[in-house]
């Protein structure tokens, strides 16, 4: 297969962990269980690729609707993922985590795990995990205006630039590409102010089942694409 160009940002939309259960005909817990252990295996790829960040859609403000149930077990594995064992592996390969979104929803147990975990890998170089969780595109813009009207910044200096650093996404470099697996092409309130120019790639491969093979075909697809940005 021919070199690859990689994005220096990547954001990936995880879909398709329940229809993967359904499929095999299993429990939709199963589907969620492999598909966290599909986010350490391509996790860990893409550090292999040299893409110095990544972001992956985990979790979004609409998920909150789902049964009780569902929403408990999830909240487990994410838990789970952020486990002192899990977290300090993540800092030996010299990987800075952040979570971004509305964390505040989250459980204390919960907020106190990502605390601890943004704190021990805070200045890890070799790159950046972003896990989107309890996160919504529109409720990141909506606290970003919040976050500007509190400053009682005047209007005529409000600017991109000005919104783009009161998001939960800093001064993170907007994503180069997007890639979202189980066959729906729309972004679904994913980096919706960040990903203005971003190239997509849409596959019907649902998460638990998407391979570093399946990584390799959509970086080659992005090689083809030629940037303008509206030039």
């Amino acid at each position: 297969m021919p070199k690859a160009k990689i994005p220096f940002h990547l954001g990936i939309i995880i879909d398709g962990n329940r229809r993967w259960a359904k499929k095999k005909r299993l429990l939709f817990f199963e589907g969620h269980r492999r598909g966290l252990n599909n986010v350490q295996k391509i996790g860990d790829y893409c550090a292999k690729k040299r893409i110095k960040i990544l972001t992956l859609y985990a979790f979004s403000t609409e998920n909150w609707d789902r049964s009780k149930k569902e929403v408990n077990y999830l909240m487990k594995l994410i838990g789970k993922s952020l486990d002192k064992k899990n977290i300090k592996k993540l800092h030996q390969k010299n990987i800075k985590l952040q979570v971004i979104g509305e964390k505040e929803r989250l459980s204390q147990i919960l907020q106190k795990k990502i605390k601890e975990a943004e704190k021990l890998t805070k200045n890890n170089k070799k790159g950046i995990l972003n896990l989107c969780i309890s996160y919504g595109g529109r409720a990141e813009i909506i606290h970003a205006v919040k976050d500007i009207l509190k400053k009682k910044i005047p209007v005529n200096k409000i600017t991109e630039s000005l919104i783009s650093k009161n998001l939960w996404t800093l001064n993170l470099p907007e994503p180069d590409f997007i890639i979202r697996t189980g066959g729906e092409q729309r972004l679904s309130n994913f980096l919706t102010w960040q990903s203005v120019y971003s190239e997509f790639y849409f596959t019907k491969k649902l998460w638990p089942e998407f391979t570093e093979e399946d990584l390799d075909k959509a970086l080659l697809d992005y090689s083809h694409r030629q940037r303008r940005f509206g030039k």
